[in-house]
């Protein structure tokens, strides 16, 4: 990404701090237009996220560091936001982007569907490498009634390496 956040924050990887992170995006969210419930979903997809990289990149270590960066999405001619873009880094292990998929939804147990939730409370979701260690989630929701908003199935992608 080429700009600057409008947001950046580094956190460590210690589960105290996740609902300090929901709040700030939720928070964030309502600014740029979006309603109680969307604000909650986009809240739980970065929760998933951010527990994903604790429980699974990190193995459970409380000290390894964490970016969230947040921008307006592209904005109308007004200059009103169409929607969020929300970037995740960590430097956690590498796995090939294409591997990471929640678990099959026929497999009735707890847990395993967080990359679920994020593919469909997101409208866009791009897994990648980092150039030098760890990995990256972009994820994109558009605003209710704006051109890319996609209200029925959420667009996913995987790539391969990307910037750190």
């Amino acid at each position: 990404m080429h700009d600057d956040p409008h947001i950046e924050i580094r956190l460590v990887s210690d589960p105290i701090y996740l609902s300090g992170a929901r709040e700030l995006v939720s928070s964030v969210a309502r600014r740029l237009g979006f309603d109680d419930l969307q604000c909650s979903k986009i809240a739980l997809a970065v929760d998933e996220a951010l527990c994903n990289i604790i429980r699974h990149g990190y193995d459970r270590a409380a000290d390894k560091p964490i970016w969230i960066r947040l921008w307006p999405d592209d904005r109308d001619e007004d200059g009103t936001p169409r929607g969020l873009r929300l970037q995740i880094d960590d430097e956690a292990r590498q796995v090939e982007p294409e591997q990471l998929k929640g678990r099959d939804l026929d497999d009735i147990r707890p847990g395993g569907l967080g990359v679920h939730i994020i593919r469909e409370v997101m409208d866009e979701v791009v897994y990648s490498k980092r150039e030098t260690k760890g990995m990256r989630l972009t994820m994109t929701k558009h605003a209710p009634g704006s051109a890319g908003h996609a209200s029925d199935a959420p667009h996913d992608a995987t790539q391969g390496e990307a910037d750190a």
